[in-house]
């Protein structure tokens, strides 16, 4: 009997992943500088890392509150207030075992099987995939792109709406192209998802990294206490703690306990002990939130000048997250390429192939790396571009 067969057509459906491809080709490659992944090169900081294990070595290793520890939650609703201006009540968070999984509940609290959910293209894979093994069906809307920038056309988004749209995916600062929105994007969007009575799922991960001064244009500038905003957000970008998978979601507190419902089924909340460590990071982690920021910045700064200088080279800087999305020319089959380059300069990089319509001819690089990593990878594709 052939078991493959008799799987699920959802999950033989769902795909592999285009980057992790290149990671496992190249992963134990000696002297590799990786740029594939959406990390830093940092370990959690001691200042997190320390109340989580005392946490785990005093015993917090119970079931736990499913939507997060109240003194979690408080602080969250403490970080919203710093960092938006806007105080929201304890019963719009629930903790989540990752942004993955806070995507993963945001998609099954308002799609139904056969529902069309709008993304802005080229965009990160596991949104889209996500939904699909959820029964939905993804539908790009991609960006302009001219000289290097990329920018929203909302009515190229309003003509990919159709009967069967429930929600718009809109991800800002944008993972890969670093694109941000603006307060007049943001206005356009909402705007439709009101006309069309459709959801916004809001990743603003990358908000803080914003290269302009301050944080990035968010929902929560202009939203009324009514509009339907789902926000999916994470622990891992700015406190360097991509392998805790804790994340959280903000919602109206009237749709809180259906988001809690659907953790319980899925994971049955996050170990308190983790819960202690990301307290932490809310707490007395906003100097380390900033150095993280400077140091993007400046490795942006190297990484995107060495690449233009070669002549070959089309991008301008991002003006948010922390990826170059960039193309080489001649260059059109990029997962070709990005295997090639782990083999022949050891610099591991995304293929665009990975990110839907709009980003197969580019390669996206993350750069929030010590300098000297990032300089040293820089002149390796300087090298590997000149031998084409």
């Amino acid at each position: 009997m052939n078991q493959f067969q008799n799987l699920s057509r959802r999950a033989i459906q769902a795909p592999e992943s285009g980057i992790v491809a290149v990671v496992n080709h190249g992963r134990l490659k000696p002297g590799l500088i990786p740029l594939w992944s959406g990390e830093g090169d940092e370990t959690t900081p001691e200042f997190i890392a320390r109340p989580a294990s005392e946490a785990l070595l005093n015993g917090e290793t119970f079931y736990t509150w499913q939507r997060g520890i109240p003194e979690l939650r408080q602080a969250l609703a403490d970080y919203h207030a710093r960092l938006f201006g806007k105080r929201l009540p304890l019963d719009a968070f629930c903790v989540t075992g990752s942004g993955m999984q806070a995507i993963k509940i945001a998609i099954e609290a308002v799609v139904d099987p056969g529902d069309e959910v709008i993304q802005l293209t080229p965009a990160w894979p596991n949104f889209a995939a996500a939904l699909g093994m959820s029964g939905g069906i993804p539908v790009a809307a991609p960006l302009d792109y001219a000289n290097g920038r990329w920018s929203l056309d909302p009515e190229r988004l309003a003509a990919a709406i159709t009967p069967k749209t429930r929600a718009i995916f809109f991800n800002s600062p944008s993972n890969p192209t670093g694109w941000t929105a603006t307060r007049e994007d943001l206005d356009a969007v909402l705007e439709l998802a009101r006309k069309h009575g459709l959801w916004i799922i809001a990743d603003e991960i990358y908000t803080q990294f914003h290269y302009a001064g301050g944080r990035a244009p968010s929902f929560l500038d202009i939203m009324q206490d009514d509009d339907r905003i789902i926000f999916v957000n994470t622990f891992s970008k700015n406190w360097s703690m991509t392998g805790w998978r804790v994340g959280w979601i903000v919602a109206p507190p009237s749709i809180i306990q259906v988001l809690e419902n659907s953790v319980q089924y899925q994971t049955s909340g996050v170990p308190q002990f983790m819960q202690k460590g990301a307290l932490a990071a809310l707490e007395h982690g906003d100097d380390y939130v900033g150095a993280q920021i400077a140091k993007a910045a400046a490795a942006r700064d190297l990484f995107c000048n060495a690449l233009t200088a070669t002549n070959r080279v089309v991008t301008q800087k991002p003006d948010g997250a922390f990826y170059a999305f960039f193309r080489i020319d001649g260059i059109t089959d990029t997962k070709a390429a990005a295997i090639d380059i782990v083999d022949r300069a050891s610099v591991g990089l995304a293929p665009g192939t990975a990110f839907d319509k709009g980003g197969a001819e580019f390669l996206r690089a993350c750069f929030l790396r010590r300098l000297d990593h990032v300089e040293e990878a820089a002149g390796r594709l300087a090298d590997y571009i000149s031998s084409l």
